[in-house]
């Protein structure tokens, strides 16, 4: 190796170093002079965090060489820009519009911003979107409108057309925070590069730390592993171990819960590091562990495997095929599922043969990848206090704890895990097979520190995806629209692991026809293994499959009928009485004035369509309607703590992970909003989050759940802090007094969902179950121009009416919802982890861009409050990622005629759809998908067999009442 010493100016400084002109990049040597503000993403150059400046133009430095940069040219990056104690107005500004999520893609965006308004003092907003789209910088949090937004008010300020503090958000004097935009805690390290994230925290490991890489294969999606390589790989320079499954002292197996009597699956399925079977392309085999990266990369290429092809089964249909072999010995392919059965239940297939109006159809939704930015690293080590410390992008920290000490054999509580500052996870962040694998490499490696790094093509080929389904369904109405029942037979691929798939079928068997009101139904809910990637948490988990279907059919139903989608939904919206398809009162009804609140501009945006719409450019209206559960219902729990401290302010502690969508500003509002009697201001909340060693037990960052589960959890701990604290007189004791009267200044307190109310769990028999506390709700409208040439579809507007109750944070709320908007849009035109070679990057995997999702983005908040939380609060997330993708198809086919009932809808099936309109020919659904059995035999089957006795098995003694199967239902 040939190194070169080199002085290049950097923020202003000359700075010499030494490099390797032919492998360091430019983000890796100022990274590695500490400057770790840039951040690498994708490392090819395409999602834009890395951006810095080099000689006053942007460059992508994680793809620059060094070797072909000048001596002494001057680079700028994010620490340059400005510091917290000097900020830039740029890096205000997104702060304060609510710009900053997740923020690893931050500094990338705030370089280029500087760069643009040097360029371009005065940009309109379409220009600032050219500028990031030329730039490629990409943002999977936001939905870029208050990127746009934090731009043009930062123009104004360098402009000297307003004042700093005119775009910064003002606290209320009356110190009702509860509801504003108050600014999140961690958003000034981010914007100022400081956060530091995974790959931060290895780089500054100490020197001793190993470095962990992956053998990832990738010569199978399914094969027999007959003997792995390692020996050369043993003699490569600084390589310390090959870690195999051989290694592993404990199960090499996560956790593993069930969730439904109607489980065939006995046991956890996936293991950490390849047993004897390769299940899909991104299995793991072994670990190379070494003392650099760097050998770690190079020897892991020595690793060969020894194998045998084995049949594979890359989809569901694939799978159910009666003669599919096994995926797993344990368990059939097809291994759960859930009935729903209401009104005419079994008869409802009759009613719906003799309806004025039936229509039918096929529908798939695809295996839409997570794509973060960051992708995933992980460090572990044991610290001074006896612990195994795992660094991680946790979502869940106490299960995620559990499932690495099933992997490890490690007992629990000799286990510590900590949350690093994530760059968003969207739900994959809740499993923790490289949180096992860190843990792994530590104990395989003599108990040494090590720092497990993975490149973004083998995180995509490795982490799950949201599980594909497929959907057989009719719906029937009157003659006057009003729908007389529903049926459905919905398979999920799941992929190669079981984990959730028992829970995940719960999530149609709720959400199917959400929130209309479908007074009989017939349906079936499947999941399957496949060969394909496993399936896991995605924001909206479950729902979204439904939609695909359901949204479908209201739409195919309305133009049938002859009536506008938009009525058709108006009159068949449940109201006061009617019950959802679990035969239970909806716990909220806000649906029709929704409905009042959209139609207004859905009439002003349809009537502006057909006026703009013209032969080569067709443009159409959608609409869908969307919602999700708040909590994870009977199972659900949630413990924090509130302390005294000496200086008087109060520490908030728990897991209410960050992944992004504001864990840190969510936790101080409700401490604020809770302790509101002692006049508390920001300032006096410490928050100390995410950290097993200190922190209860908060429950996952999932299912909507945390705002509501912490509002409840923080008046309780409150309450008995303030209690405490109070004297006879109504004043409130310091913490001198409290200590002087050997009162405690430190309070844990935990909520439980079925202590303040009656839920049930979904009957395996029926789906019948009140199983969540409160719901959200979405009414969801899109705008879309389609190329008639081409076929490409373009969303050029976007409209959301949502009831998530009484909001905690405006700002946070709607980064929540133009975030998960933005991925609705890509789900339905782009997005897909199909083929793993060329979907194994962001950009081949369909990420969208800015000149993807809509400046044109409208939220709408109608608030009802919720009277079973103490603020009115709901939860938020899920409900805007749950059908806004259905209102992007739908307006496709309004817009053009073509019905897209296999997503994504790419160009090519777009066009061929145009192409068959004009040669006079029908847009046919797919045939119906087989999904393992005949439907009606199956539901047959289970009318038969009923199961009830398994849940004496499943559930707590004194838990059982909550749990048990419904025999009277409520009128």
């Amino acid at each position: 190796m040939k190194l070169r010493k080199m002085t290049l100016n950097i923020n202003g400084a000359d700075r010499m170093f030494i490099c390797d002109p032919e492998k360091d990049t430019l983000a890796s040597v100022i990274r590695r002079l500490g400057l770790t503000g840039t951040k690498v993403g994708c490392g090819t150059g395409v999602c834009g965090s890395c951006t810095v400046m080099l000689n006053g133009k942007l460059v992508r430095s994680c793809t620059k060489k060094i070797g072909k940069i000048e001596e002494y040219s001057e680079v700028l990056t994010i620490e340059g820009i400005g510091a917290p104690r000097y900020l830039h107005p740029i890096q205000v500004a997104f702060m304060h519009a609510g710009a900053v999520q997740c923020g690893f893609c931050t500094p990338g965006f705030i370089v280029s911003t500087y760069a643009l308004l040097r360029e371009n003092p005065s940009p309109t907003r379409e220009e600032v979107r050219d500028w990031f789209q030329k730039n490629r910088n990409i943002c999977r949090c936001t939905g870029y409108k208050q990127i746009v937004d934090a731009v043009m008010n930062a123009a104004k300020v360098m402009r000297s057309d307003c004042a700093l503090e005119d775009i910064m958000v003002k606290l209320p004097e009356d110190k009702e925070y509860y509801g504003k935009p108050l600014v999140r805690p961690a958003a000034l390290a981010k914007v100022c590069g400081l956060a530091d994230y995974g790959d931060d925290i290895e780089l500054k490991m100490p020197e001793n730390t190993l470095h962990a890489v992956l053998v990832q294969p990738k010569v199978a999606f399914h094969a027999k592993l007959k003997a792995i390589h390692k020996e050369e790989a043993e003699k490569m320079p600084g390589v310390y171990k090959v870690v195999t499954a051989a290694d592993i002292k404990g199960p090499n197996r996560l956790g593993f819960m069930q969730f439904t009597p109607r489980t065939l699956a006995s046991g956890q399925s996936h293991p950490i590091l390849v047993e004897d079977k390769i299940f899909n392309y991104g299995d793991v085999v072994a670990l190379v562990v070494a003392d650099t990266k760097a050998h770690a990369q190079e020897a892991a290429k020595k690793v060969t495997i020894d194998w045998e092809q084995l049949p594979e089964y890359r989809t569901y249909l694939e799978a159910a095929m009666p003669d599919a072999q096994r995926i797993h010995e344990d368990h059939p392919n097809v291994w759960s599922e859930q009935p729903n059965v209401k009104g005419a239940g079994h008869d409802t297939p009759q009613l719906i043969d003799e309806a004025p109006y039936v229509v039918e159809g096929s529908f798939y939704s695809s295996r839409e990848p997570h794509m973060p930015i960051e992708g995933d690293t992980v460090q572990a080590y044991w610290g001074d206090d006896g612990l195994l410390t795992v660094h991680c992008k946790a979502m869940q920290i106490y299960s995620n704890i559990g499932d690495i000490a099933e992997a490890t054999g490690l007992p629990a509580e000799k286990i510590r895990v900590v949350e690093n500052p994530t760059g968003a996870t969207f739900g994959w962040g809740i499993a923790a097979a490289t949180y096992a694998m860190a843990a792994i490499a530590c104990l395989a490696c003599d108990d040494m520190p090590v720092a497990l790094s993975i490149t973004y093509p083998e995180f995509m080929a490795l982490s799950g995806k949201r599980a594909p389904a497929y959907t057989n369904g009719r719906l029937a109405c009157d003659e006057n629209g009003k729908i007389i029942g529903a049926e459905w037979d919905c398979g999920m691929d799941h992929g190669s692991y079981n984990e959730l798939g028992d829970d995940l079928i719960t999530r149609p068997a709720k959400f199917m026809f959400f929130p209309y009101n479908i007074p009989n139904c017939l349906g079936l809910t499947r999941v399957a293994c496949t060969n394909h990637n496993y399936g896991t948490a995605y924001r909206g988990y479950g729902s979204p499959q439904a939609y695909t279907a359901s949204e479908a059919l209201m739409d195919m139903m309305a133009k049938k009928i002859g009536m506008d989608p938009f009525e058709l939904r108006y009159k068949n919206i449940a109201r006061p009485g009617d019950t959802n398809i679990n035969q239970y009162p909806f716990r909220e009804y806000p649906m029709e004035k929704m409905m009042d609140l959209m139609r207004p501009i859905y009439e002003e945006v349809k009537e502006r369509a057909a006026k703009e719409s013209t032969p080569e450019k067709k443009r159409g209206v959608g609409i869908a309607w969307g919602g999700y559960n708040v909590t994870e219902g009977i199972f659900d729990q949630c413990t924090v703590a509130l302390e005294l401290l000496p200086n008087g302010k109060f520490a908030k502690y728990d897991t209410w992970q960050d992944q992004g969508q504001g864990g840190d500003v969510g936790a101080l509002v409700t401490t604020l909003e809770a302790l509101k009697p002692l006049g508390v201001t920001p300032d006096d909340i410490v928050l100390i989050q995410n950290d097993s060693k200190y922190c209860p037990d908060s429950g996952a960052t999932a299912s909507s759940r945390q705002h509501y589960m912490n509002s409840k959890a923080v008046v309780m701990a409150a309450d008995e802090l303030m209690n405490a604290m109070r004297k006879p007189d109504g004043t409130y004791r310091t913490y001198e007094e409290m200590v002087a009267e050997g009162i405690p200044t430190k309070y844990e307190t935990q909520y439980n969902n079925p202590e303040d109310m009656t839920l049930k769990y979904l009957d395996p028999n029926t789906g019948v179950g009140n199983p969540t506390p409160a719901f959200t709700y979405a009414l969801h409208m899109a705008e879309v121009e389609v190329d008639t040439k081409t076929g490409k579809a373009t969303c050029i507007g976007y409209w959301c009416v949502d009831d998530v109750g009484v909001i905690g944070n405006i700002a946070a709320v709607d980064g929540q919802a133009y975030g998960g908007l933005s991925h609705c849009i890509g789900f339905a035109l782009t997005e897909n982890y199909e083929d793993v070679k060329k979907h194994n990057n962001i950009a081949g995997a369909g990420i969208p861009t800015i000149k993807d999702i809509p400046d044109n983005f409208n939220l709408i908040h109608h608030c009802t409050p919720r009277n079973t939380n103490p603020f009115g609060s709901s939860g938020a997330s899920e409900a805007f990622q749950s059908a806004g993708h259905m209102a992007v198809i739908n307006a496709i086919d309004n817009a053009c005629g073509v019905r897209i009932y296999e997503l994504p809808a790419y160009p090519e099936k777009i066009k061929e759809g145009l192409d068959k309109l004009a040669r006079g020919e029908e847009i046919l659904p797919p045939k119906k998908y087989f999904l393992g059995s005949d439907f009606y035999e199956e539901m047959e089957y289970i009318k038969n067999n009923p199961m009830t006795d398994l849940f004496e098995d499943m559930f707590p003694e004194d838990k059982k009442e909550s749990y048990q199967p419904i025999t009277d239902i409520p009128d």
